[in-house]
């Protein structure tokens, strides 16, 4: 669904006076240099000598790449050495934390200054950096033989759905690197004691959490994200809206958030976790979850598969060899909705056209299948990354063998979310996602807490956002 009739006045001046960018306050971020262990030899002389491309045409250019201070991004960094001495390209990565890259991005792009030649991307935000032509369409990249070998580097490979997420208009803009499915986390011992098997209905979701739920013994039933935020509350109001059917715009293409579907969304979310999730799970992210779920407090979560490495850390966890994986329960509607979640690298358009070509050898070598496996399962170190971007690397028996390690059907099932269970439209793609995202994750909050009723919290959450929209 297109909603580009309601948002092509988003211009550039419009966005600066945006409370996004207002007053945008930012830590310093941690500067660093790729390393280069044993295997980024490996890597650059063998693997990456396949692309019919001339890696060193660009020699002598440099570019700062902005990540997020994460497992997945530390492997890329410590084999980031192979890049440079493959092709003469110095890069300089800052990690700067999840809460303030978007902000110093936006600032970084709406200025034209060029900082970052690019950046872990959150997709939500293609809308808003494509209407302000602030990142470079990547077709013409992708489809240039001077820089870009098809069938080496093979786009397609790439997940589809996160392709999607990252394409406006069936034109790409970025480039997916590690990524995500939400899938239900279960303990086995628990539901084999109680006879029932994971839920495969939101219904059948809460008849299984009440049918365990002993908080007497330190036991709650279920726990889903509460805290307020675009990828706290609304990384999991979305999937329960679209499972209930609802639909973000209107026949007029007005984005409404009111419906029944959205109401009905909200307080199905609002009664699982009154009745069934540990006090103060209002205010939990995702890692508060995954920690009271490897103590043996909590019994089914919905969450991120990559939380599977820490429910399995034998340093924390006492539940692991007794976990179970599931797919997002369907709803209503008759849908299972996974959250759409990738880190993706796009191409700053204010670099100069060298720089860019720069940066595109960058991105093809990060997210290419060579870059992948040495930063997953054929990494030297101890993190193993669980989010890679290729279908083909899902069905590698060597990443198998790893995934499967931290317990039943996690393979199947996460693959199984990829290809049946994303929607493009899990949330609203419009450039004034942040401001909008922000507003609904409050109305979602308000509603947890106690402070208002799901139909008035999203009564109110309309007012907000139609004048979002039209500031």
């Amino acid at each position: 669904m297109s909603s580009k009739g309601s948002h092509s006045g988003w211009t550039r001046r419009r966005l600066l006076g945006h409370s996004v960018l207002a007053g945008a306050a930012v830590a310093a971020p941690s500067i660093v240099k790729g390393a280069q262990p044993t295997f980024a030899q490996t890597l650059s002389i063998s693997a990456l000598g396949k692309a019919k491309i001339d890696w060193q045409q660009f020699k002598g250019e440099d570019i700062t790449v902005a990540v997020i201070p994460a497992g997945y991004f530390n492997n890329l960094i410590d084999v980031a050495g192979a890049f440079e001495d493959l092709s003469g390209v110095k890069v300089r990565f800052e990690k700067i934390p999840p809460g303030q890259i978007r902000q110093k991005i936006l600032l970084d792009l709406s200025s034209k200054t060029g900082t970052y030649a690019t950046h872990a991307a959150d997709p939500m935000y293609y809308p808003l950096y494509v209407t302000n032509k602030w990142v470079e369409p990547l077709d013409a990249y992708l489809n240039d033989p001077k820089i870009s070998d098809p069938g080496w580097f093979d786009y397609d490979d790439i997940l589809e759905g996160w392709r999607s997420a990252c394409s406006i208009e069936g034109k790409p803009y970025g480039i997916p690197f590690d990524g995500e499915a939400t899938v239900q986390v279960y303990r086995k011992d628990v539901y084999e004691k109680a006879g029932i098997k994971p839920a495969q209905t939101l219904e059948q979701f809460v008849a299984n959490a009440a049918k365990v739920h002993d908080p007497a013994n330190r036991l709650w039933g279920a726990a889903l994200r509460g805290f307020r935020g675009a990828g706290q509350n609304m990384y999991i109001y979305p999937s329960i809206f679209r499972a209930f059917g609802g639909e973000w715009f209107d026949p007029n293409k007005k984005l409404v958030v009111t419906t029944e579907p959205a109401v009905k969304a909200l307080e199905w979310y609002v009664n699982l976790l009154r009745n069934y999730a540990p006090p103060g799970v209002e205010n939990w992210n995702w890692p508060d979850i995954a920690d009271a779920f490897g103590q043996g407090t909590v019994a089914v979560y919905i969450d991120a598969h990559s939380s599977a490495g820490v429910i399995n850390d034998p340093q924390k966890s006492k539940v692991i060899g007794k976990i179970g994986y599931a797919r997002w329960p369907r709803g209503p509607a008759g849908k299972r909705v996974t959250s759409i979640w990738n880190w993706s690298f796009p191409v700053n358009a204010a670099l100069s056209e060298r720089k860019k070509k720069a940066t595109w050898l960058f991105i093809q070598w990060a997210t290419s299948r060579e870059t992948q496996i040495a930063t997953s399962y054929g990494f030297s170190g101890a993190y193993k990354r669980t989010g890679a971007n290729r279908t083909s690397l899902w069905q590698d028996p060597q990443y198998r063998k790893v995934m499967e390690g931290f317990g039943d059907n996690l393979v199947d099932v996460t693959t199984a979310s990829f290809r049946e269970d994303i929607d493009v439209e899990w949330r609203p793609r419009i450039p004034q996602w942040p401001a909008v995202g922000e507003i609904l994750a409050t109305a979602v909050q308000a509603t947890l807490v106690g402070q208002a009723t799901s139909k008035d919290a999203l009564a109110e959450a309309q007012r907000k956002i139609e004048q979002a929209m039209r500031s």
